[in-house]
């Protein structure tokens, strides 16, 4: 109610005679008062929920000046992700082989957590040093593959494993709950100790989009990481490009180069 008083206190025209250029000076006035695209959102979709009461519920013969969907873009923070130093810290600090085993297959294949929580033992190809993620976001299945620490660790979990009944790879392994898969919030609980512990700031999704710069910063391609992170869009993958400045700071350097010499001929 307070953004709806907000707007019709600042109208200088009849309700009934707004248009969406009045809309457009509303949100130059919210701009001008520093509000963020967030905040403005919100005002405006209070404003569109008027509009349609008087519309469908007051049977009021009038247009809804905020068009349906729209919305000020709001800008989307870079993907954050670990510096090998940190990386470094939070895997030694790891204290238990069924711990080392999750964050670094996380590290090492890009996995949502939920991912690496509904990992079953048939869903590992030692052999072919691959895992078949089932029902990964938007309910679609992709293959991501493991580096060799990576199965090493797997291997030494795998060997420790609590004897259950489950087929999902990871357990709880201490406790009540012993022997019983793992939530998502009990891997998030874990990650969250160890950025504790360590003082590194970190999180599961850190550990995705860690496997992602270093992946770019290796000169993998766009195609291929969007692939093993199982992007739908291209784009999505693209805003590593923003982050990785090692690969960035190479590129740039080695056309410099070529610059100079062709220029010295």
């Amino acid at each position: 109610m307070h953004a709806l008083r907000k707007f019709v206190l600042w109208l200088d025209v009849p309700v009934e005679n707004t248009t969406n250029k009045t809309i457009q000076a509303y949100i130059d006035y919210l701009r001008g008062k520093r509000l963020a695209p967030k905040t403005i959102n919100t005002y405006l979709d209070s404003v569109r929920g008027f509009y349609d009461y008087l519309r469908y519920e007051e049977e009021i013969s009038i247009e809804n000046p905020v068009r349906k969907g729209y919305a000020l873009r709001l800008s989307r923070p870079l993907p954050k992700y670990l510096r090998d130093e940190e990386a470094a810290i939070l895997l030694k600090a790891l204290e238990t082989k069924r711990d080392k085993a999750m964050f670094m297959i996380m590290l090492r294949t890009g996995l949502r957590v939920g991912e690496l929580a509904n990992i079953t033992l048939r869903a590992i190809d030692v052999r072919r040093r691959r895992i078949l993620v089932q029902n990964g976001k938007g309910a679609k299945d992709r293959i991501v593959y493991i580096s060799d620490d990576a199965l090493w660790a797997l291997g030494e979990y795998v060997k420790v494993r609590p004897c259950s009944k489950s087929q999902k790879l990871f357990l709880v392994d201490r406790g009540v709950h012993r022997g019983k898969p793992i939530s998502v919030r009990g891997i998030q609980k874990r990650i969250e100790y160890y950025a504790e512990k360590t003082g590194v700031n970190v999180s599961c999704h850190y550990l995705r989009h860690t496997m992602a710069t270093q992946m770019l910063n290796a000169d993998a391609a766009l195609v291929t990481i969007q692939d093993l992170l199982g992007h739908v869009r291209i784009r999505t993958t693209q805003r590593y490009c923003k982050v990785s400045n090692l690969k960035v700071q190479r590129d740039y350097f080695e056309a410099m180069e070529r610059v100079m010499r062709r220029l010295s001929l």
